[in-house]
């Protein structure tokens, strides 16, 4: 009888120690499947963002020049395919930079002086730096700047940023065209097998 007790239990340990482990097991997978999920979903939300941005049928490049340390005033604008567009900066002490339309957006909605405009319009305060003049002209309608006018002064925030009236009257005409060409893409579609493709009248 002894050995059969303990045979008996012998195999109920090693029954107890795999029913653990398979249990431990199983909860790890679901953790990970948990895991994996919330990135994916993650990563869904980031293209679906992407997605529902607007994009522009026309395109503006913004020609800007430092006219003092600290001070920049667009000297003309011309209307361009999206792909070209973006600024191109002189600055005071001689070199020149390119901003694509991607590197002057995450300028001035990183800048402190220009990101409140998005994040806490009524602490807003106009200036004269590179951020507030890529924000103000035409350009500014690619970098997320509102067409709706959110501040009763925005007429003049706009003309202040132009070297003449000339420039602004040339580059109002160039403004509404790149604004009538704003193109959004639907945010409740997603592409794939799963998501019923992608609206063609949204791509540019």
């Amino acid at each position: 009888m002894t050995p059969f007790r303990k045979h008996s239990i012998l195999r109920r340990v090693k029954d107890i120690t795999l029913s653990t482990t398979l249990s431990i097991a199983l909860l790890n997978g679901t953790v990970l499947l948990q895991s994996c999920g919330g990135s994916n979903d993650s990563e869904t939300e980031q293209s679906d963002r992407a997605e529902s941005a607007d994009q522009f049928g026309k395109g503006v490049r913004t020609y800007i020049t430092e006219t003092s340390p600290g001070n920049f005033k667009i000297t003309d604008e011309v209307q361009v395919d999206p792909k070209q567009a973006g600024a191109i900066v002189n600055y005071a002490d001689g070199h020149r930079d390119t901003l694509s339309v991607q590197a002057a957006k995450r300028l001035v909605q990183s800048d402190s002086s220009t990101s409140r405009y998005f994040n806490n319009p009524s602490s807003y305060h106009h200036g004269s730096g590179l951020s507030s003049v890529l924000l103000w002209g035409s350009l500014g309608y690619m970098l997320g700047r509102s067409t709706t006018p959110r501040f009763s002064n925005e007429q003049q925030y706009r003309s202040g940023v132009y070297n003449s009236p000339q420039t602004y009257e040339r580059a109002n005409r160039v403004g509404s065209t790149v604004t009538s060409s704003r193109i959004s893409r639907p945010s409740g579609g997603r592409s794939g097998f799963f998501g019923g493709g992608r609206s063609r009248g949204a791509s540019s």
